[in-house]
């Protein structure tokens, strides 16, 4: 069964709705994030779901950030063994019209003060990054090497930040000298070093499962001690372009799992950013399939 919308009936504060995510307060320090089925693209969300889509995000996520525990905190909250999620929720979210909602799509995370940017790594130039190198020579209003082609790999990782949007708007593009601005230079910097190396370990892992990870979205926070923590979720469909390494080719778009697939066919059929659009079946279908086939790529799990 899909879940487009969480109604948890007041036993736990809602404190936001996402393009994807429901968020609640568990208490002063705790968080309770549920991935819905929701989807989202170019900044509007979908009227119907993508099933199991939360579920797959949740999975994907906790895989990378154990993938990535010993090169940088994160925020979940650790879960001892024989223990479950609901012995930290209340004892009425054991009722099965709540569990449902919550089972294999639910993180508990520790409350940080989050940095107010997107943290976006590109290893390939694709996407507004190639739109603005076609336009005028520059990637975020960076000069970069000349001579790209669509779909290239960079000479090396960059980071490339934008501002993080209410939802409804949309993200800006910036130059680093901007975020420097936002955040401070300090700080800046770190992010800039630490984003680029989880990339690059990421990427080299995901290319041995034959996935190329063309660039990512990363969202960070920051302790009292001045630590970063990776927060939200980490390397999914919904925040990378993932490309099928057998079928890569420079100088043209790729064969994508990621919510490309979605944007080509909104884009095709031009209703690109417009409200109340439905997708037919068949691309739910086959949108679905694309999730399930990084999933199973990346983690070498299977999803039953």
């Amino acid at each position: 069964m899909s879940l487009v919308k969480t109604e948890l009936d007041g036993i736990l504060p809602l404190v936001a709705r996402g393009k994807v995510r429901d968020i609640y307060e568990v208490d002063e320090n705790t968080l309770l994030f549920i991935a819905t089925d929701r989807i989202s693209a170019y900044d509007v969300i979908m009227s119907n779901p993508i099933p199991d889509k939360g579920k797959l995000l949740t999975r994907l996520s906790e895989f990378w950030f154990n993938f990535l525990k010993d090169d940088i905190l994160n925020h979940l909250v650790e879960i001892p063994q024989g223990k479950t999620l609901f012995d930290f929720l209340p004892m009425e979210l054991g009722q099965d019209k709540y569990r449902h909602q919550l089972e294999g799509r639910s993180l508990l995370v520790h409350k940080h003060k989050l940095i107010p940017l997107e943290v976006i790594v590109r290893g390939y130039i694709t996407g507004s990054a190639w739109k603005e190198y076609v336009s005028k020579g520059t990637v975020h209003d960076h000069t970069t090497v000349t001579g790209l082609k669509e779909s290239q790999q960079l000479p090396e990782s960059v980071f490339t930040p934008s501002t993080k949007a209410e939802q409804g708007e949309h993200d800006e593009n910036i130059s680093v000298e901007k975020a420097e601005k936002l955040v401070g230079e300090d700080l800046c910097r770190k992010i800039d070093v630490t984003a680029r190396k989880l990339y690059d370990k990421c990427a080299l892992y995901a290319k041995s499962r034959g996935i190329i990870i063309a660039d990512t979205k990363f969202e960070f926070g920051i302790t009292a001690t001045g630590e970063l923590v990776l927060v939200d979720e980490v390397l999914t469909p919904d925040s990378s372009r993932f490309w099928n390494a057998q079928t890569y080719e420079v100088g043209r778009g790729q064969d994508s799992y990621d919510k490309q697939f979605l944007r080509d066919w909104l884009t095709s059929n031009g209703v690109a950013g417009q409200d109340g659009v439905s997708m037919p079946q068949d691309i739910v279908e086959k949108t679905r399939a694309k999730y399930i086939e990084a999933f199973e790529a990346l983690t070498g799990e299977k999803y039953l």
